[in-house]
Parts: structure tokens; C-alpha cells; sequence
């Protein structure tokens, strides 16, 4: 079973899945949708399209150096069945699908970095400049001027026949 890759959006196309356009210098497009297949009929960059692969690896927004993406490359040489290679491979698919999801979370983690700090900033300047509307809990505990006086009021209460429980 082959998993192709879709020519616009680089997503995997399984068997039986998308469209194949052949051009006339028998070029072989596949697209995992019509979707792409209509942005590649209009002629778009996938470097410009926001939600294509190219796109987010140009912008920094996914990984593009990583030692794990040699194992996903496509090999046309067909290799003799060996079992012990077969049980090895399969041992190590799942050490690598861990290394690369480790990865991909430390990049993501380092790429937000730097909107945190800049939120952070964002919240010091800001505290700078109304810091005058700030008071800390000391100072009003100290200043009496800061509180309002208490007062006590005494409520007598005369009965009317206005405000007497009512009698069924």
C-alpha cells in the first residue's frame, strides 16, 4: 500500500483517495482534494496559501530541519524481506513517531515563547503607567484618610397599620 503526498498541500493521500492530473510532459500532480486541485487549476503559490504545509514551513510556523523526516522519504528500491530487519523497523517506528512528537512539542513551546514575553512586557508597561490606580493593601492599612468613616445608624421602628404583618 503506497501513501502518496499531495502536490499543493502535502497532506497523505491514501489508496483510492484524490485526483491525479497528468499533464501533457507527463508530469503526474496528485491532490487529496478539490480543494487543492482547484487552487493548482487557478494557478496559486502554495507558499501563499495559509493552510498549505509550504506555507507554515516557510513562515517558521512547523519544523523543516529534523533527522526523524529521513525515515518518511519515498525509497524505489525494493529491499529483500528479512524478519529480523521487518521486527527492528517496527521497534524503532515507534521510537521515532516519540522523538518526533517531542520535537514538534519543544518547537511549538519555543514558538509561543516569545508571545508570552511580549504579553509580559505588555503588562509591565502598562502597570507602569496606572500604577496610580494601584494601591497596596500596607499603605491603606496605615492611611486612615483612604477609608470612609464608619458611621452607625440607630432604626426605630414604630408599628402602622401600613407595615403590620397582614392576618388572614
Amino acid at each position: 500500500m503506497r501513501l502518496e503526498k499531495c502536490w499543493f498541500c502535502s497532506s497523505t493521500i491514501y489508496p483510492g483517495h484524490g485526483i491525479q492530473f497528468v499533464r501533457n510532459d507527463a508530469k503526474i500532480f496528485r491532490f487529496c482534494r478539490s480543494k487543492c486541485h482547484k487552487n493548482f487549476k487557478m494557478k496559486r503559490n502554495p507558499r501563499k496559501v495559509k493552510w498549505t504545509k509550504a506555507y507554515r514551513r516557510l513562515h517558521g510556523k512547523d519544523m523543516t530541519q529534523d533527522s526523524t523526516f529521513e525515515f518518511e522519504r519515498k525509497r524505489n528500491r525494493p529491499e529483500r524481506y528479512d524478519r529480523n530487519i521487518a521486527e527492528n523497523t517496527l521497534k524503532a517506528i515507534k521510537k521515532i513517531d516519540k522523538i518526533r512528537s517531542d520535537r514538534a512539542y519543544d518547537h511549538i513551546k519555543n514558538r509561543l515563547k516569545t508571545g508570552k514575553i511580549q504579553r509580559q512586557k505588555q503588562a509591565r508597561k502598562q502597570l507602569e503607567q496606572d500604577i496610580h490606580l494601584v494601591k497596596a493593601p500596607l499603605a491603606l492599612a496605615q492611611d486612615s484618610s483612604l477609608h470612609l468613616p464608619k458611621i452607625t445608624v440607630n432604626v426605630s421602628q414604630t408599628w402602622t397599620e401600613e407595615n403590620q404583618p397582614m392576618e388572614e
